[in-house]
Parts: C-alpha cells; sequence; structure tokens
C-alpha cells in the first residue's frame, strides 16, 4: 500500500528530514495490538493529512488521536515514548520508574542515596542491589525529544564512580563484592559517549540502547508500563498520582483504590480502571539486568 502512494519527506525531532515511512508506523501500530484493520485505516488517513516536512511528531499525534478512538489499551501502548517524556519535570518520577523495573528484576532498590566517595559524598539517583554487587543508577531524564546525552555525562559518571570505588577499596568491605555504574536516559547517546561508556565498563541503558533491549524493549516485554501512558486520566490526574510515588499501572492494577488519590470521577474510574488491567495483563516476570 505505501509504494503506490507518492514519495514525501517528513522532519524528525533531531531536524533531520527523511522520507515518510508508512511500514515504519504500520508495525508500531501493530506492535502496540492495533488490528491489521485498524492500522491500514490510520495509514490511510496519515496520507490524506501529510504533507511535506510534516513534524513527525505531527504524524504521531493524528495516530494516537485515531487509534485513542478505537482502542484505548493499544493506543496506551502506542504512546509509551512520549509517556516517559511526561515523567517530569522534575526528572524524579524517572528516578523511581527506573527503580520499580529494578526491583521487578529481584534487586532491592533505593533512591536518592548518598554514598561516601573518597574525597566526597555522591548523592546516587538509584541503587540496586543483588547477588553482593551493588548496581549505581544514575538517571538523565530529558524533557524534549531529539536532546542526546552527550560523551560529558558519561564522563562525569565515571569520575564519581571511580571515587566510589576508591573509597570502597580501601574500606575492605567484603559484603558487597563489587560496583557496577548505570547510565540511563530517556533518548538516546551521541557516538562518543556510548563509546567512552563501553570502553570505561560503564552500562548504558538509552530508549533503544542496547539494541533489542533498550528501555521500550525492557518496558514491553515485561508488560511494565508508567501511568502517563494512561489514555483514560487527565495531565492533572497523572500527576496526583505521581507527586505520591506512584509510576506504575501495574500497582493501580493491583490497588484501583488509588485513583481516589488523583480525584478521578467515579462514574470514570471503572473505565480507567479497565484500561489498566487490560495494560497489565500480560505482566512478566523479567531477569533484564
Amino acid at each position: 500500500m505505501g509504494s503506490e502512494q507518492p514519495a514525501i519527506n517528513v522532519t524528525k525531532s533531531t531536524g533531520a528530514v527523511v522520507p515518510f515511512s508508512a511500514e515504519k508506523v504500520r508495525k508500531s501500530l501493530k506492535k502496540a495490538g492495533a488490528t491489521s484493520a485498524i492500522t491500514e485505516e490510520i495509514i490511510q488517513e496519515l496520507y490524506k493529512q501529510i504533507y511535506p516536512d510534516m513534524p513527525t511528531k505531527k504524524i504521531y499525534n493524528i495516530a494516537f488521536q485515531l487509534l485513542k478512538n478505537t482502542a484505548h489499551p493499544a493506543a496506551a501502548r502506542y504512546k509509551l515514548k512520549q509517556a516517559i517524556f511526561e515523567l517530569g519535570p522534575s526528572g524524579f518520577p524517572f528516578e523511581q520508574f527506573i527503580a520499580a523495573l529494578f526491583q521487578h528484576a529481584n534487586f532491592t532498590v533505593a533512591t536518592n542515596q548518598l554514598i561516601n566517595g573518597h574525597c566526597v559524598k555522591h548523592e546516587v539517583d538509584v541503587t540496586a542491589f543483588k547477588s553482593n554487587r551493588l548496581h549505581m543508577i544514575e538517571c538523565k531524564y530529558h524533557q524534549q525529544a531529539g536532546t542526546h546525552c552527550d560523551v560529558k555525562v558519561p564522563l562525569y559518571i565515571d569520575a564519581r564512580f571511580k571515587d566510589i570505588r576508591k573509597k570502597w577499596e580501601a574500606s575492605g568491605d567484603k559484603k558487597t563484592e563489587g560496583y557496577q555504574p548505570w547510565l540511563v536516559t530517556n533518548t538516546r547517546f551521541t557516538t562518543d559517549a556510548l563509546q567512552y561508556g563501553q570502553c570505561t565498563g560503564l552500562h548504558l541503558l538509552s530508549w533503544d540502547f542496547p539494541f533489542g533491549k533498550g528501555l521500550k524493549d525492557i518496558i514491553d516485554n515485561a508488560g511494565l508500563y508508567p501511568i502517563t501512558c494512561l489514555t483514560t486520566l487527565s495531565r492533572n490526574e497523572k500527576y496526583r498520582l505521581l507527586e505520591k510515588g506512584i509510576v506504575l499501572c501495574q500497582t493501580l492494577a493491583e490497588q484501583p483504590e488509588k485513583l481516589k488519590i488523583a480525584d478521578v470521577p467515579l462514574q470514570r474510574r471503572a473505565i480507567a480502571i479497565q484500561e489498566v488491567e487490560n495494560l497489565c495483563r500480560h505482566i512478566v516476570k523479567l531477569e533484564w539486568a
């Protein structure tokens, strides 16, 4: 079907101009759970509305609204990338979400911990402990698509880790066999950042890195969606839940009474709970780290 349509260029969030790919949209819609019929209807409608150099974000918004009108659970999964951007503006909800992913993988987790280094104390966004190994995770949250983590970020994280490791080595602590530093971002890394991180042994996790095991893959495979995915709650209702530390749809599936915290009207709670239950239908215990 895409080959029957005229070629047209669109503009990515980075400013790059690329050919519009109906197949890419088709795959993302189907992955979200849209039926073949709904997917093709959306593709046809996109071709009616698309214009030269149209921002890809606008294309996504059109597809999302069309999907939302037909299938709430599929729309919720389709908006995952945007939902991660909505774990702000402070970035602390993003840290809580990353902590929840580690906890789901059988780590003992804590957030905002002060750890002594050889020279100074360091505040670590997330600490995750398993098998006598302490993983220290620095979360780099961005509110805007197209923003990348450049090499200065892993350089800084590596320096902090070396200071902590020097203190640990001098202490003779035998309870912890080792420390593993992580850098997690909701966007992407530059080539230099990837090269430096991999060279120094820093675990890097971004939206799509490592390939096939990036943030989007972990979330989809484990079924652990953030509450910001929900299409049946308003932005203010989601923020009220985030302020109370509720970041996972799974929490609402297990404790639907938490919706009271967000002041969700009674007549809309049943619809929200139904969406939550559909999203959480296939939660898998995933040992991803």
